[in-house]
């Protein structure tokens, strides 16, 4: 505790802590302007006091916790306004009624302070022991306060984030980060080989194809083998050669580490049953095989916008898409992440089901899964009338992105609406001449303009619960 409130009352990291104090506290705490800490002779401000009272329940309590201390920061979206410490003190105890650590009127709740040093977050700081002794076991913590943080963003109108779905990929830690800017690499590791394995993925069949075409773009691979069924594969690891551990050995990743639907069993139900070898198309018909593929992803794009149309079998035909990008991107910029691979990546997430729920097997999502590998056999391109079959394509990609925005909107989906206008975005951009070998890919990395609250703030002045203020942009 006393290192968690130094640090808060410190000046960061970066001096980027200015005018730390508390904004709330727990119920019967008093006075917040008797615990604040008063500033000691060195100029810093003496916790003593504060962290002995936060203390005392777990000095006191039946079978305290080892790790007795909870915190949890809280920051609104940078286009919302600046708050005001009665708001945030609202703010915490919203967040802490809803994980169950200091219901409302629970005078014998934890004891918990509200820490604010920055205009647009707070964090958070409490002890997992009651005042009655007990234990407050903070279980599903982090789904209750971002529930409660979704909450507040509706009820006031402010930026919406919109509810945890687990269909994002696995970010690469801060350790990742820092290390590949010390060793210089371009592409964190972590996001290089989900990049690979998703175009194995799209491109493969079958299991043992999928394997050995990582195995074919230098990746390191194994596999984890059952312990019942001898000789049966339950999953499946990659790496890079030269990324390493300090001893030299090589450092893995399982496919769940990379992605929800990258895992074994999430890539057999993709592929289904092995539809056999497709021969590659002859040079003479690469540009028919372009307008195909067209053709294909904006019948996928109008069924997708249909009303009333299964809305299972539209995201089907979706993922089966963003497999087709994934091998465009690959044909048109190689191992480079250019726009189309940014594209791919963020179709690839407005696709997936929340949950890893499985997908419905239509026609025409083998159709497209069909056309994936076919594309990958015909090469890059080879003339004037493929590139302009390609640019067909990447066209009727931004309008099935497009489409599928406004699907993923009225399912409440927001992170995949988002993701979907930012596919949309990348496409429309890369969808030129210009963006063709030898021309200049446009740069689009800027973050897309953000989706405004669809809901219009409350203006009921004698409303308690609807006053503008408690929102909340980012979770836990």
């Amino acid at each position: 505790m006393y290192g968690l409130l130094r640090y808060l009352y410190g000046p960061g990291r970066r001096e980027e802590h200015v005018d730390p104090h508390l904004v709330a506290a727990w119920d019967g705490a008093g006075p917040l302007s008797s615990l604040e800490p008063p500033i000691g002779p060195d100029g810093k401000p003496d916790l003593r006091t504060l962290v002995d009272l936060l203390e005392q329940p777990v000095r006191r309590g039946v079978n305290p916790p080892r790790q007795p201390v909870w915190h949890c920061s809280i920051r609104t979206h940078p286009e919302d306004r600046w708050l005001t410490d009665e708001q945030w003190a609202r703010i915490g105890a919203e967040v802490m009624a809803k994980v169950g650590l200091a219901p409302h009127g629970d005078s014998r709740a934890v004891r918990w302070v509200a820490v604010r040093h920055a205009p647009d977050h707070i964090h958070i700081v409490a002890t997992l022991v009651r005042q009655d002794r007990r234990t407050a076991w903070a279980r599903n913590d982090r789904w209750l306060a971002q529930a409660a943080c979704r909450d507040l963003e509706e009820r006031y109108g402010l930026h919406r984030v919109g509810p945890a779905d687990r269909t994002a990929h696995t970010r690469p830690t801060t350790r990742e980060v820092h290390k590949a800017a010390r060793t210089g690499r371009r592409e964190r590791p972590r996001d290089e080989l989900r990049r690979q394995v998703r175009h194995a993925a799209a491109v493969a069949d079958s299991q043992e194809q999928f394997f050995a075409l990582l195995r074919d773009t230098g990746l390191l691979v194994r596999t984890r083998t059952s312990t019942v069924h001898a000789g049966q594969v339950t999953g499946y690891a990659v790496a890079l050669a030269s990324h390493t551990t300090a001893a030299g050995q090589p450092i893995w990743y399982g496919g769940g580490r990379l992605a929800p639907d990258l895992t074994l069993p999430q890539l057999r139900r993709r592929w289904g049953q092995p539809t056999g070898s497709v021969a590659p198309p002859p040079r003479l018909v690469q540009a028919e095989l372009y307008d195909e593929a067209a053709g294909a992803v904006r019948a996928a794009a109008d069924l997708i916008g249909q009303p009333g149309t299964d809305r299972a079998a539209a995201s089907a035909a979706a993922y089966a898409a963003a497999d087709t990008l994934t091998v465009a991107a690959r044909l048109l910029e190689g191992d480079r992440r250019g726009p189309l691979h940014r594209a791919a990546e963020a179709l690839d997430r407005a696709t997936r089901e929340p949950y890893r729920r499985p997908l419905p097997s239509t026609s025409r999502r083998g159709a497209l899964r069909s056309m994936s590998r076919r594309l990958r056999l015909a090469g890059e391109l080879s003339d004037g009338n493929a590139i302009v079959g390609m640019l067909r394509l990447i066209r009727n990609m931004s309008m099935l992105a497009d489409s599928l925005a406004e699907l993923r909107d009225a399912q409440r989906r927001l992170h995949q609406a988002r993701a979907a206008r930012t596919a949309a975005r990348l496409l429309r951009s890369a969808g030129t001449r210009n963006s063709m070998p030898g021309g200049h890919i446009p740069d689009v990395t800027a973050a897309p303009p953000s989706t405004r609250p669809s809901t219009i703030p409350p203006t009921r002045p004698n409303d308690a619960r609807r006053q503008p203020g408690p929102g909340v942009g980012h979770g836990r």
